[in-house]
């Protein structure tokens, strides 16, 4: 059963970081910072499954039924699967008395999937290249994903409380 536990708090550290990104992502848009439109990701999900990998720009491409849902889908697993990178390289110890570094670098190593993967698949080039201001938006990038790391240890530093004072 320990497996179990393990799942679910890999799962919930993952939610909750996601979550927290989400409230930075709200912050920031609400300082007239651009943010990423989930819509578009699960756009080229959608296209993935039916065999289109990359695209010259995901915004001009067919719409999928359902996009904004499967967007936001794929982006809280993701971060679960973060997460279970985290745990998996730390360990479950990590999990039960969670320290900032890891979770922190874990999650700016993350900004690697974007800059090498999404971007370029989506139309913008290998780090934003394509885009009118590649530095900027990688730099964007990787405070949101500093973010994100930031909330896998706020999660399971959380999680930890709670789990102790039961």
């Amino acid at each position: 059963m320990a497996w179990l536990q393990d799942t679910l708090r890999i799962i919930l550290i993952g939610m909750g970081a996601t979550a927290f990104m989400d409230l930075w992502a709200l912050f920031i848009r609400a300082l007239g910072v651009p943010t990423l439109n989930l819509a578009l990701v699960g756009r080229w999900c959608g296209h993935v499954l039916r065999g289109q990998w990359a695209h010259v720009a995901i915004g001009k491409a067919e719409p999928i039924p359902g996009e904004r849902a499967l967007g936001w889908f794929i982006h809280y697993a993701v971060g679960v699967a973060f997460a279970a990178l985290l745990v998996a390289l730390q360990g479950t110890a990590w999990a039960a008395s969670p320290t900032p570094l890891p979770a922190i670098a874990v999650g700016m190593f993350t900004v690697l999937v974007p800059l090498l993967v999404m971007q370029p698949a989506m139309g913008a080039g290998v780090a934003s290249s394509k885009t009118p201001t590649p530095l900027k938006n990688c730099l964007r990038s990787l405070a949101n994903h500093t973010v994100f790391g930031i909330g896998l240890y706020w999660s399971a530093a959380l999680i930890a409380a709670i789990a102790s004072a039961a």
